[in-house]
């Protein structure tokens, strides 16, 4: 059984336009901008805040009841949320900053929530360094982009080729951004981790795609179906590796115990490489295409001339 569909890639390249490459993932970074907009309009961020950058208390103990009536239960504090935390009966609880007595009537109601007081273990963000958080979170992705940009312009040296390899990292990260809005995951370090090592990711087959269709010899569809065919394995690869993290993070699997910073990784590489693959081999490979058939193209009216007075 083949992993990639080699006749289906041959046939994509052979009849696609380059029009045709570009209205899903027009489509696709449109959806995401506007998701992303609604969210900065009602929380006056991009992407929902988690603890690690807007501050706040997170309360860890054990109970026997569910999440969903924890939540019921603690409603009247801000920003509550609740999951589970390892195994058994552990139960986490954030909240949003609040005043010092209400604090205090909090962990009353946690020793008196509890199953085992002893084990209550809370734990205090601040606003002011959660913000600080977010600045430097900002920043690093801002500078990861142009160091990724200027890197690919000195290997390529060209205009086009570069600017399409960060349309489509930009493209990624929209998108995986976007659906942690959609799934209710919020912005965390590890959210932000994940958002960097998409970059990595989305260069990553960019390159391979590039170099084959400027670097190599050949006709130019067979060089774009043998890019394919090399990137779509990898992806799938990466794929099938961060699906198994994430249920065996999520806790689905009963010997594991949930870990949640490495579920939600895994959850942001997923849907940032789902995207990588419509942006890179629609958006970049489209591109691509046409930029390296206008170069033939014109290396040929070159060529013409020059064999016409060799021959004269």
């Amino acid at each position: 059984m083949q992993l990639i569909n080699e006749k289906a890639i041959e046939s994509y390249v052979k009849n696609i336009t380059l029009k045709q490459m570009l209205i899903i993932p027009s489509m696709l970074l449109i959806l995401s901008l506007s998701i992303l907009g609604y969210t900065y309009y009602k929380t006056g961020s991009p992407v929902e805040l988690g603890m690690d950058f807007k501050g706040g208390t997170a309360v860890i103990f054990d109970s026997p009841k569910t999440p969903d009536q924890l939540k019921e239960e603690f409603a009247a504090y801000p920003g509550v949320e609740v999951r589970k935390y390892e195994v058994g009966d552990r139960k986490i609880m954030e909240f949003s900053p609040m005043a010092p007595s209400l604090k205090d009537e909090l962990i009353k109601q946690v020793n008196s929530e509890t199953t085992n007081p002893g084990t209550v273990l809370i734990t205090d963000t601040g606003a002011q360094f959660g913000q600080s958080l977010q600045y430097q979170a900002v920043r690093a992705i801002i500078i990861a982009f142009i160091f990724m940009a200027i890197v690919i312009f000195i290997i390529y040296r060209t205009f086009v080729p570069s600017i399409a390899v960060v349309v489509s990292a930009f493209a990624d990260i929209t998108f995986a951004a976007a659906m942690t809005d959609v799934f209710g995951i919020l912005l965390s370090l590890g959210t932000v981790a994940a958002l960097l090592m998409l970059i990595g990711y989305s260069v990553d087959t960019d390159i391979l795609l590039t170099t084959r269709l400027l670097k190599r010899k050949g006709e130019l569809n067979d060089k774009l179906k043998d890019a394919m065919i090399t990137g779509l394995t990898m992806t799938s690869t990466a794929l099938a590796a961060l699906f198994a993290m994430f249920v065996v993070s999520s806790g689905l699997v009963i010997s594991f115990t949930r870990i949640d910073i490495i579920r939600d990784i895994s959850i942001v590489l997923i849907f940032g490489l789902i995207a990588d693959i419509i942006n890179t081999w629609m958006t970049n490979a489209g591109i691509l295409r046409w930029y390296a058939g206008k170069i033939q193209h014109v290396e040929k009216r070159v060529e013409k001339p020059m064999k016409k007075r060799r021959k004269a």
